[in-house]
């Protein structure tokens, strides 16, 4: 039996500052995929969207950036409706959101550099003086600055992860849209990555949904999350609260994960101590 929740609109994330809402959304292709789910994201807030494989998380991200038409509901980003977007508005609207996908979508043929800056030609009128320089601090801020010139091939599975994260800030989004940043990645880089999205967060106040398996990155960088299975939205809270739940699903998920009860303290001490970082007041964990 799915276990639903009603969605609600929190007091403390007013409509006037939420970046965006996700109301109601179905959608079915052979079979259903997602059944009127409801999602909002205020901004610098960061969302992670959990479920097992095949619940529509990736399918959600796709709908949000109007590459996919939903059967039933409304998405508004900016309190403008995505659905009734025209092409033209739809590539405006997909500037002011970064993309960061599972294979980073780099283009094979071009340097790091080039990939970048293909991006912000086609996407502004900067003159190439001022594209090298965005370019060079979009490196810089994944720590890649290194790696301009280098090819995707040369790259390694966390670096093209992150040269795809510099492409994906490089227009300064006010949202970021993550689909499995950790998979494929050691246990080491997928931390990394996470820290790296956390700091994002932390340096530029940028929104960010991060859709994921992965129970360690989700508590190293979200504020709230929601799980999805068979379609519905059957949890949205906070970690901890998702790690206590009495939902028989929801115990079994958290389990499979091995994400024991010390790790969780601990993952949720680093999360602290990195927004602590900016105003000195978190002594960092032990």
């Amino acid at each position: 039996m799915i276990h639903l929740f009603k969605h609600e609109t929190k007091e403390e994330t007013p409509k006037g500052g939420m970046l965006l809402r996700v109301e109601h959304v179905s959608v079915a292709f052979d079979h259903p995929v997602l059944r009127d789910v409801s999602i909002h994201v205020a901004h610098g807030e960061t969302l992670a969207i959990l479920g097992k494989s095949g619940t529509g998380k990736s399918v959600l991200l796709k709908l949000i950036v109007g590459l996919l038409d939903p059967d039933k509901g409304k998405i508004f980003y900016k309190d403008k409706d995505v659905t009734n977007l025209k092409e033209e508005a739809l590539m405006e609207l997909r500037t002011q959101i970064g993309f960061l996908f599972q294979g980073s979508a780099l283009f094979d043929s071009m340097t790091v550099g080039q990939n970048l800056d293909f991006f912000l030609s086609k996407h502004t009128e900067l003159e190439p003086d001022a594209r090298e320089k965005k370019i060079v601090e979009a490196l810089d801020m994944v720590q890649l600055g290194r790696a301009i010139d280098k090819l995707p091939s040369e790259l390694s599975g966390g670096m093209r992860k992150r040269a795809g994260l510099a492409r994906s800030i490089v227009l300064e989004p006010e949202l970021i849209l993550y689909d499995e940043p950790t998979t494929g990645l050691d246990p080491l880089t997928a931390s990394s990555i996470a820290e790296l999205i956390l700091e994002m967060q932390s340096r530029l106040g940028i929104a960010s949904i991060v859709v994921t398996h992965d129970l360690p990155t989700a508590f190293t960088v979200a504020d709230r999350a929601v799980v999805l299975n068979e379609g519905y939205a059957v949890f949205e809270g906070r970690l901890e609260d998702l790690h206590d739940s009495s939902d028989e699903f929801l115990r079994e998920y958290v389990g499979a994960s091995h994400l024991d009860r010390a790790r969780r303290e601990k993952l949720l001490a680093t999360k602290q101590w990195a927004q602590g970082l900016q105003h000195k007041t978190v002594a960092p964990p032990i």
